[in-house]
């Protein structure tokens, strides 16, 4: 390399020196020399001194360029300043010379300086594009030339000789030829027959080499693309198509996509699909077929039941001349699918049932059927509600609708029955058929009263023929079966009394349709004549209720009759019961008058007193009844006159007339008490009694008393002369009967309490039917009891002092009248309250319920006793 560089500064001593001679400075530089690289001693060329080229300011001028070299102002040296590049500096000249100008100063001059750049192999071959692409058909015979465009190279000389090398290939050739101007042509002959089917394409690489030292290249790509002929048929991937489809499947569904290919290109390759046959011919509607991409759409319903397979005929055809075609087979299957739900028909009905129908009675024939096939088609029956029918299978797609349970027309008269009928099938289709299957009516039902006793209120002194009750029984039964007609038994037994004063021992039996009968059609229960209380209390009857069904049947129901007491009798005084002769010397007569109401002519009633008797002494008792019953047999006595302060009194409520003081001789021989006896009844009535009172001593009434003993005890009956009674045992028969009284009282509440929870508890209700007007509410469990509305029993004693409370009457709801207010000298006692009681009523109720008339005494006194005896 030293040995190089020292020729090349020879050569330019060499040029300098031959410049200087010819007036000239010539030097030379390779192109691509580095900045700073000394070109030539231009100041020492130019004959200059050492230092005198910057004194005299040593400068190049290059004129229209920028000059890549430069003066250096120390040395005088031309330096390379900047890149030299000779192709862009001269191109493809040859030489490439450079004229420059070098000015010095002092005095002025000019120098031409000639530079000249020498070529090195810096430039590789170019060809125009790095890629070439040729068309070739593949019908082109081997040997056919295709020229190619040769490659550049900027360096010149023999760095710009070229030579080409092509890359292997079977098909190709590289053939190299001269021009005109010494360039070297490349040209691209075909060796052997091209098959674009086989390879489409053929990629080469044509190679370009320059002659430099080193030598260069470039190299460009041949893509050689062989065009196609139309020498292949289209052929479809598959021969046979096979297609399932659901026959659910909408149109517009893709069935599938046929394929085919043809090996050409182009227009040779681009096919048409076609459908060129249909078996059977209603397939022409089924399918269609997209021309262009093969796509096969459902164009038409689908149906199993009428067809199951489709056979078509895919024809595929290109576009080249002569157009080619290819074929294949669509088999299109049909898949069944659960779209027919069963059907269910009735072939026959035999309605309406009996409601006595046998159990396993045929009411229904159905057939069942479903088009769809396999378990699609596959029924599955049953009944809906489960009973009373049930389904019963008689051959394949028949079914019986059979009785499985009793019927009850009155409980259910018309059954809704659904027959429902599912297939196998995913999801499963159901359907149904709806049957009315009506109840045929039978006589099963007797007719039924809504209770079996019914309790009726009815006022006496009603109207012939006033309603007292309407009776309804229900018969579930239809048409005549439930038509129901009303009579009345005659089996009644009735409760009775008779009227004060009467001989008669009560009421003769009578049948109950003498007194009330029965509307047949309406149950409506009439009086046939005004009821009397006094001889009719409690009539219990029943009524029977017969259908018109065959055989008729019949119901019976209980009524008792209630006979309500209105005050229609007045008081009446009791006939004497005889007299006896008491301790203390002190005797009583006792006599009656009876008296018929308020305002009637009064007997009078004689009675003896002793001077000096004390206050409370009692001197004669007035004993009265009333034949009604409750607040209008309870009777109160009142003294009416004398009125004020007199020497005597009576008992409000138990009618004993005593002393209200101790009598002497200013009261006279003889005192004259007029007393009333008055009811509870609305409007009251009441009767009047006339005490003549004698006034005697000691002795003289004892005689008096002894006399009327012994003349009353023969002519008690006879004559008509009111009695009363004395006795000094008067104060011990009170006592004793406020003990009885004490003792009565409270062993009625207590059975009372019993009874009445023992009913509450067991005994049914029964309503209460009452007649128009006011009525009194009365439980079933207390009917033969004896009571008014305040709940004010009337105790009845036997002889043994043991309470009885089982017999009872009933009394109108009305309020009591306040009792009349009493004397000054006049104490009211309080068990007066239960003196009143109906004698006759009684009796009566005493004899109903068989109770020994001996056994009993009316508020432990045995003038009560005595009394009823009588009666």
């Amino acid at each position: 390399m030293g040995e190089r560089c020292a020729a090349v500064v020879r050569v330019l001593v060499l040029q300098a020196a031959w410049a200087l001679s010819g007036g000239q400075v010539r030097y030379s530089v390779p192109e691509e020399a580095k900045a700073g690289t000394v070109v030539g001693r231009l100041a020492q060329d130019l004959g200059l001194e050492a230092g005198e080229a910057e004194a005299r300011r040593l400068r190049l001028v290059a004129p229209g360029r920028r000059a890549s070299v430069e003066v250096s102002g120390a040395s005088g040296a031309l330096l390379v300043s900047s890149r030299l590049d000779r192709e862009e500096l001269c191109g493809k000249s040859a030489p490439c010379a450079l004229r420059l100008e070098v000015l010095l100063e002092r005095p002025l001059r000019v120098f031409h300086v000639q530079l000249e750049v020498t070529d090195i192999n810096d430039n590789a071959p170019v060809f125009p594009a790095a890629r070439k692409n040729l068309s070739l058909s593949e019908n082109s015979p081997p040997g056919f030339p295709f020229p190619l465009e040769g490659a550049s190279d900027a360096d010149i000389g023999a760095n710009a000789q070229l030579t080409y090398a092509l890359s292997p290939s079977e098909h190709f050739s590289l053939d190299l030829q001269k021009s005109n101007d010494g360039n070297i042509e490349p040209e691209l002959v075909l060796t052997k027959s091209l098959d674009r089917e086989t390879i489409p394409v053929h990629r080469l690489m044509l190679t370009a080499t320059d002659g430099g030292r080193p030598s260069l290249t470039g190299t460009m790509e041949l893509v050689i693309s062989v065009l196609d002929t139309n020498d292949n048929r289209p052929q479809f991937n598959q021969s046979v198509y096979k297609v399932q489809l659901p026959e659910s499947a909408g149109v517009g569904t893709l069935l599938t996509r046929v394929n085919a290919t043809d090996a050409d290109e182009g227009l040779n390759s681009e096919l048409t699909y076609t459908v060129t046959n249909f078996i059977p011919p209603s397939g022409k509607d089924v399918i269609s077929i997209n021309p262009n991409t093969g796509e096969i759409l459902l164009t038409g319903a689908l149906d199993f039941e009428e067809t199951k397979l489709f056979n078509f005929r895919i024809e595929a055809s290109d576009k080249g001349t002569p157009p080619l075609s290819g074929h294949c087979k669509l088999v299109l299957e049909v898949v069944d699918v659960n779209d027919n739900s069963p059907e269910v028909w009735v072939t026959s009905l035999s309605v309406p049932v009996p409601e006595d129908a046998s159990l396993g009675t045929v009411v229904a024939l159905l057939s069942v059927s479903d088009r769809d096939s396999g378990e699609n088609g596959r029924v599955r029956c049953w009944v809906w509600p489960a009973s009373p029918f049930g389904l019963e299978a008689t051959f394949a797609g028949s079914y019986s609708l059979v009785l499985r349970e009793a019927l009850d027309r009155e409980r259910v008269s018309e059954y809704e029955v659904e027959v429902r009928a599912e297939d196998g099938g995913a999801p499963a289709l159901r359907a149904s058929r709806g049957l009315r299957v009506p109840v045929s009516d039978v006589n099963d039902n007797a007719p039924s009263f809504a209770q079996a006793v019914y309790t009726v209120l009815a006022r006496e002194n009603n109207a012939a023929g006033a309603e007292l009750a309407r009776l309804w029984a229900r018969d579930p039964d239809e048409a005549a079966n439930g038509r129901v007609s009303y009579s009345v038994w005659d089996g009644g037994v009735g409760i009775g009394g008779r009227a004060a004063g009467s001989s008669s021992g009560g009421v003769g039996w009578r049948p109950a349709s003498s007194y009330v009968s029965v509307d047949a059609e309406s149950g409506r229960l009439w009086a046939l004549q005004p009821l009397d209380y006094e001889e009719l209390q409690v009539l219990q009857f029943e009524v029977r209720a017969v259908d018109a069904g065959e055989p008729p049947l019949s119901g019976n129901a209980t009524v008792q009759l209630f006979v309500l007491d209105e005050n229609d009798n007045a008081p009446a005084l009791l006939p004497p019961a005889g007299s006896a002769a008491e301790a203390g010397g002190v005797a009583a007569a006792e006599s009656a008058l009876s008296l018929s109401g308020a305002g009637s002519e009064s007997g009078t009633l004689w009675a003896w007193a002793a001077w000096g008797a004390p206050a409370g002494q009692v001197v004669a008792k007035i004993r009265a009844v009333d034949a009604d019953s409750g607040y209008n047999a309870w009777l109160r006595y009142e003294l009416w006159e004398p009125r004020g302060k007199g020497p005597f009194r009576v008992g409000l409520y138990s009618g004993e007339v005593s002393t209200a003081r101790a009598l002497d001789e200013a009261d006279g021989p003889r005192q004259r008490l007029l007393i009333v006896v008055r009811d509870h009844g609305e409007p009251a009535r009441s009767a009047t009694a006339t005490l003549s009172v004698s006034l005697l001593e000691a002795a003289e009434a004892a005689l008096a008393a002894g006399s009327s003993s012994s003349s009353s005890s023969s002519s008690a009956v006879s004559r008509s002369v009111a009695g009363v009674e004395l006795g000094a045992g008067a104060a011990s028969a009170a006592t004793n009967v406020w003990l009885v009284v004490a003792i009565c009282a409270v062993s009625s509440l207590f059975l009372l309490a019993v009874v009445l929870y023992g009913a509450s508890r067991w005994a049914p209700r029964a309503a209460v039917l009452s007649a128009p007007g006011p009525t009194t509410l009365v439980c079933a469990s207390e009917v033969g009891s004896w009571s008014y509305s305040q709940r004010h029993s009337r105790s009845l004693c036997v002889a043994d002092g043991a309470a009885k409370s089982d017999l009872m009457v009933f009394s109108p709801n009305f309020p009591p009248p306040p009792p009349a207010p009493a004397a000054k000298d006049t104490q009211p006692e309080p068990s007066a309250l239960l003196d009143t009681v109906s004698a006759t009523a009684l009796f009566a109720f005493a004899k109903e319920i068989s109770v020994d008339f001996e056994d009993f005494c009316i508020l432990g006194t045995e003038e009560t006793c005595a009394s009823l005896d009588e009666e």
